[in-house]
This record gives structure tokens, C-alpha cells and sequence, in this order.
């Protein structure tokens, strides 16, 4: 079991540490926020449209409005993750080779074609890019997006600002969530229409590792006790 503690993480006692108990309320609470905005903008569209039929034009630019700030909560949750670029000079392409032998044979495919670094962990399963981090919760349906940066990593090449992040991760992945400022949560495909076209394959690879949701595993296991006779 890694009891290793971020020192970032241990320098902010005012955070609650993050576990499976707090993202899953976290995500509930960006739920019932996207509710109330769709309610707050479709319920006013709908009585106009009840009082005027005529007024449906102006009703649909209503709730359009109100889809458009939910769009713009989760393109803000996937640009702030900020995959690989091509490697120009020879430092970051020593940089990226670096972070290819640190994540692995199956990985480093990936990493090359999409520009994120894919680690999975006891919380989901993680995409990894030089500002942020994307997580998929188990059940591959919700995922969170954390805004994280490395100190002092203006002169630092892309794949070295993806290794600390990555090698981070790997020894306290509570605590780089505690630390990281999450900055959307919700529907994973809502996140994928919002990333670059060449990102998406990883968060589809990422689904497919998230291991399942505690309702689908219970559901799947044999259950104790005598047989029926």
C-alpha cells in the first residue's frame, strides 16, 4: 500500500484529501449545477413558447444560451489539460524520449499519437498532459478535469512538465488530486467533443481502462453463501 504523501498535498491541510467519497459527491454537485442551468434557461424558453408560440425563435436562443455555458464549462475542463506537441528541438525530443521509457511500450503508442500520457490508478484511469490531468472514474461514464501545473516550468520542455505531473501521480494520486484545481466534471463525452481531434483515441483508450463502477461489480460477483438446492 503507498502511504507516500505529496509534500504540495501535505502543505494544504485546509483541503480535504481526496478520495472515492468526495469525487463521487464532488460529481453530484456538478450534476445538480448543470441541471439548475438547463432549468434556469429551459424553463423561461418553455413558458414563452406556452404564452406565444410565435416567440419560439427567441426561445431557442434562450436555451441555447444555457446548452452554450455548459459547453463552455467542459471546453475549459479540456483545454486546460494541453496535450504534446511535436518535438522541435533536441531537448524536448530528448525530453519526450524520457517520458516514453517512463510510461511503458503500450503508453508511449499513445502518447506519441495523442500527446497525452495515459496512467491508470486506484481512482480511474488518468490522461495526463503538461497542465492538467483528465480522470475516468470507474463505469467510464463521468470523468474529472484538473488544471495543475509544475513550479517554475517556463523553461521546462513539454515532456519533462508531463513526466513531474506523471511521476506525481504515481506517488500520491489522493493527494495530486487534492492539490489539482478541478476545473469541470461530467460526462465524458461532453469532454471529448471539446478536445483536439487527435487527443480523443486517448480518452476512448482511457474508458477502456477505467475499471467498472462498484454497482457493476457487485452486480458480477458470485454471491456467498450455501447453494439453493
Amino acid at each position: 500500500m503507498n502511504t507516500a504523501v505529496l509534500a504540495e498535498a501535505a502543505a494544504m491541510p485546509w483541503r480535504r484529501r481526496a478520495s472515492e467519497r468526495t469525487l463521487s459527491r464532488e460529481g453530484r454537485i456538478w450534476t445538480l449545477w448543470s441541471v439548475g442551468v438547463l432549468v434556469t434557461f429551459g424553463l423561461p424558453a418553455a413558458l414563452l413558447i406556452w404564452i406565444e408560440p410565435l416567440a419560439f425563435p427567441v426561445s431557442a436562443i434562450f436555451l441555447g444560451h444555457g446548452i452554450a455555458v455548459l459547453q463552455l464549462q467542459a471546453r475549459r475542463g479540456a483545454r486546460g489539460v494541453k496535450p504534446i506537441g511535436e518535438a522541435g528541438t533536441g531537448p524536448e525530443r530528448a525530453a519526450l524520449g524520457l517520458l516514453g521509457d517512463l510510461v511503458g511500450r503500450d503508453a508511449r503508442e499513445l502518447l506519441t499519437e495523442t500527446g497525452l500520457a495515459l496512467q491508470r490508478g486506484r481512482l480511474g484511469a488518468w490522461l495526463v498532459g503538461q497542465e492538467g490531468a483528465i480522470l475516468v472514474r470507474p463505469g467510464a461514464h463521468r470523468v474529472h478535469c484538473f488544471c495543475v501545473r509544475v513550479g517554475e516550468a517556463g523553461d521546462l520542455p513539454p515532456g519533462d512538465r508531463v513526466a513531474h505531473l506523471l511521476l506525481a501521480l504515481r506517488e500520491d494520486e489522493q493527494g495530486f488530486a487534492t492539490v489539482a484545481n478541478r476545473n469541470f466534471s461530467g460526462a465524458a463525452w461532453r469532454v471529448g467533443w471539446q478536445l483536439p481531434g487527435r487527443a480523443r483515441p486517448a480518452l476512448g483508450r482511457a474508458r477502456q481502462l477505467a475499471p467498472p463502477s462498484r454497482a457493476a461489480s457487485s452486480s458480477r460477483s458470485p454471491r456467498s453463501g450455501r447453494s439453493p438446492r
